[in-house]
């Protein structure tokens, strides 16, 4: 039987994967920075993501590529706050990509669903800032920080570092009384991990245990797609959704991309295949 996720408004039902897509209302993030950093081209493109059969939305204020500078929480806040007060009658789940708790504050506090931290809500005040409010907590694994994770990241023993990482982290979110259904992991593909660690962790993925949390993965576009296949993010397409079919078929369901139709589609062809689900 699949997990659920209590969602904030939502109760999702994981029987199928679903598509996370990517709103980058940013200057600098890797694939598409700049493109929708007015907040009327970040909520057309939102729409068109739904559109195109996106069962959640993440936006994103803040670039979170390897080497990204941080940026103020009142930055931040200018460019998601709009996006919320324009997509929260959109009948789709909002997750909020921030690891800051002022900015996760207001971002519940304006009709947020979701919170999806690359901190795996470590820093101070993040989990005061979500335990009562019943949303959504993303908790993903990241070695060190954006400005220097990809400087020669090292492992004892990646698959277990990672599965204990996360372990700890829900074990300390359902210490602060928050309901573990509200709960999905991220082993962090491209933050503080190598090409290869990055693959031997997907290929892996089926052994490391949840503690019955469901998984997402974004793997869109991202470099390791690009080592192995060549080409721009852009051009990553194929190979992203490669990526996102292996997790989907070791577990996952969640997967967080740029190419929501492309992956959509793709998805719903492995289901016929797999389970001969037609529909």
């Amino acid at each position: 039987m699949s997990p659920g996720l209590l969602c904030g408004r939502f109760e999702l039902d994981l029987e199928r994967p679903l598509i996370m897509g990517i709103v980058n209302v940013t200057p600098d993030s890797f694939s598409d920075g700049a493109q929708h950093l007015e907040a009327d081209a970040a909520i057309a493109h939102a729409r068109s993501l739904i559109a195109q059969g996106a069962d959640i939305l993440d936006i994103g204020g803040e670039s979170t590529r390897p080497g990204a500078e941080p940026v103020p929480a009142e930055v931040e806040l200018a460019r998601i706050l709009p996006l919320i007060e324009a997509l929260r009658t959109a009948d789709i789940p909002l997750s909020i990509d921030t690891f800051k708790p002022e900015v996760m504050r207001a971002a519940l506090a304006a009709g947020a669903d979701m919170i999806n931290d690359i901190y795996g809500f470590r820093r101070p005040g993040a989990l005061d800032a979500v335990a009562g409010s019943g949303c959504g907590l993303c908790v993903m694994h990241m070695q060190g920080e954006p400005k220097t994770m990809q400087q020669a990241p090292q492992y004892g023993d990646l698959v277990h570092d990672v599965e204990a990482f996360l372990h700890d982290r829900v074990r300390a979110i359902r210490a602060c009384g928050i309901d573990s259904g509200r709960i999905v992991l991220d082993p962090g593909f491209g933050f503080g991990k190598t090409a290869a660690q990055n693959y031997l962790l997907l290929r892996r993925l089926d052994e490391m245990d949840s503690l019955g949390c469901p998984w997402l993965i974004g793997v869109s576009r991202k470099s390791m797609i690009g080592h192995v296949s060549g080409g721009t993010p852009s051009e990553r397409v194929p190979g992203s959704i490669a990526a996102a079919l292996a997790g989907i078929a070791r577990g996952v369901h969640i997967v967080r991309v740029h190419d929501v139709r492309a992956t959509a589609e793709a998805v719903k062809v492995w289901r016929a295949i797999e389970h001969g689900d037609f529909l």
